[in-house]
């Protein structure tokens, strides 16, 4: 029992607002449709209850008429008696001694309610009187009515030509003569029919207010995601102007919202933090690193011996990668032109080919371009870096006489770029580390793994034996 209830809750928690919502509305028709079935019911048996009632007072009549008119034996009766029995029941049939709130048969037949007696009589001898079908048709009986009641279905055109009718009927004897005594069953009438409506038309009403309900709910709660989720894609290109509505759109996310407002106001005092720090960093390195190009300046001005000046060259040649390192490094903490827009891949790949086509051509290294054209949505001048720097990479480590290949296309629906060379490649420890975002290969990977974590992407280095393959793939 627990683990069945544990599957419902399971299932239930499955369910959207607007299936609940729904789910709901129709139990609830359905408990209108129960409820009006069993009052259906119980009403019926009261209808029947009174045209019980009503046919016992009418056989307690006739059998009291009988008794004062004649006593009538098997032995004694006779085929006069059983004529005068038959004018006797129709004069009972019309007459004053009617019940009072009996209806008329022909009422009855018109309007379909019910209270119209019906009666048969048979006796030894001659032709029995009266409506036969109370004894030919012996339909159900009904104890809970009383002894020898019975509940009788007449088909249309057997009482009245225009519909059929239900009738109680008492089936008893009173001396020699079988006696069936019967009332038509009130119909449920009009004002049962508008009942039915009305019941029909609330669980309709209900079923359209729980659709109603759960579609502005859907929406309430779908308008207030797409906030949050807004704020959150703000936030995750580095913009913390933008705050989830916390109860103008739906209160049942106030808490979550609440949770999330609290979430950036951290991460955008925590970034303010990194930058303040990034500044003063940047500005340490950069007037040492002045300094140190200054005196290489004046070094270079008295340097007379080859080996000197080249010295002095690497050094400014280390001093510059040191610049531009920090420049691209404050580049993405600045979020530097930071407007997303579609980006054509194999444009760049092609752009980075001809960059380095030159430097290539010193060392005898190919440069190839297989691609597609695939579109992602970023920041041109930061995916246009970091493809240069992946291109960069390949061509310094790769030998001479070797081939760099770029390759642009969709795998799995994916924008992917794969940049293969044929250098020394990475070792699998080196490797595993250069996925998991570790690897110690300067500043350029780092750079460009950045970049892509930025645009939603991601960034895998592989062994392609010989040589190693980088690939960035992108989300859908």
């Amino acid at each position: 029992m627990r683990e069945a209830f544990r599957r419902l809750l399971a299932w239930l928690n499955r369910l959207t607002t607007t299936q609940l919502a729904v789910g709901i509305a129709v139990l609830s028709a359905l408990a209108l449709t129960g409820s009006l079935f069993v009052t259906s019911t119980a009403v019926r048996m009261d209808q029947r209850e009174k045209a019980a009632l009503a046919a016992l007072a009418d056989y307690g009549t006739m059998a009291e008429k009988l008794s004062a008119e004649a006593s009538f034996t098997r032995e004694n009766i006779s085929a006069g008696d059983a004529a005068y029995l038959s004018a006797w029941l129709t004069a009972f049939q019309s007459g004053p001694g009617r019940v009072q709130d009996a209806r008329t048969l022909e009422e009855t037949c018109r309007t379909g309610r019910g209270g119209a007696g019906v009666r048969f009589i048979r006796a030894p001898v001659g032709k029995p009187a009266g409506l036969s079908e109370l004894e030919a048709i012996r339909g159900e009986r009904s104890p809970r009515l009383g002894d020898d009641v019975y509940i009788v279905r007449l088909a249309q055109g057997v009482l009245c030509p225009s519909r059929p009718v239900e009738v109680v009927v008492v089936r008893r004897s009173v001396g020699a003569l079988d006696i069936a005594v019967g009332r038509v069953v009130d119909a449920s009438g009009d004002a049962w029919g508008w009942a039915v409506a009305a019941v029909i038309g609330a669980g309709v009403l209900m079923v359209a207010i729980g659709l109603i309900a759960a579609t502005f709910a859907r929406r309430r709660l779908t308008n207030a995601v797409v906030q949050v989720s807004l704020a959150l894609d703000r936030a995750a290109v580095g913009d913390f102007s933008l705050r989830a509505p916390q109860t103008a759109l739906a209160p049942e996310l106030t808490e979550l919202t609440g949770h999330v407002n609290l979430t950036l106001d951290r991460l955008e005092e925590l970034l303010s933090w990194l930058r303040d720090s990034a500044d003063q960093l940047a500005h340490d390195f950069r007037t040492p690193l002045a300094r140190a190009s200054a005196r290489l300046d004046r070094l270079a001005e008295t340097a007379t011996s080859a080996k000197a000046r080249a010295l002095i060259e690497e050094a400014r040649a280390d001093l510059a990668g040191i610049n531009r390192a920090m420049t691209d490094a404050m580049a993405l903490r600045d979020g530097e032109a930071w407007s997303f827009e579609p980006v054509r891949l194999d444009t760049l790949a092609m752009q980075a080919a001809e960059l380095y086509q030159p430097l290539a051509e010193e060392r005898g290294i190919e440069i190839r371009v297989v691609a597609v054209p695939v579109s992602v949505l970023g920041v041109r001048s930061l995916l246009q870096r970091a493809v240069t720097n992946l291109v960069d990479n390949a061509v310094k480590f790769s030998p001479d006489g070797g081939v760099v290949t770029l390759q642009v296309d969709l795998r799995d629906d994916r924008p992917v770029l794969a940049v293969v060379d044929q250098g020394p490649g990475f070792a699998a420890a080196r490797a595993k580390a250069g996925n998991d975002g570790r690897e110690s290969h300067g500043m350029g990977l780092a750079f460009v793994r950045a970049i892509l974590k930025r645009h939603g992407a991601s960034m895998t280095i592989d062994d392609a034996a010989p040589g190693a393959v980088v690939t960035a793939q992108f989300s859908r």
